[in-house]
C-alpha cells in the first residue's frame, strides 16, 4: 500500500469516502477531519504538518466523491 502524505489530497478524500460513505464531509469539523486523516491506514506524514488550507482541500475532495451520482 502506498504511504499517504498531506499532499495526497484526492486519494485521502477518496479513502475517507470509502471508509465513511454516509458521512457528509461538509459537516465534519477540521479537528475531526484531522483525526480521521491521520488515522487512515497508510497515512505516514507528520500529523502536525497540516494546516487549514490542506484540510479544506481534503474536505472538498471528499465532498466531490460524496456528491457524485451513484
Amino acid at each position: 500500500m502506498t504511504k499517504l502524505t498531506w499532499r495526497d489530497v484526492d486519494e485521502i478524500g477518496y479513502r475517507l469516502f470509502q471508509q465513511y460513505p454516509d458521512r457528509d464531509p461538509m459537516a465534519v469539523r477540521f479537528t475531526d477531519l484531522h483525526r480521521l486523516v491521520t488515522s487512515l491506514e497508510g497515512f505516514a506524514d507528520n500529523p502536525s504538518a497540516s494546516n487549514e488550507a490542506i484540510l479544506e482541500r481534503i474536505q472538498m475532495a471528499w465532498a466531490e466523491y460524496f456528491h457524485e451520482p451513484a
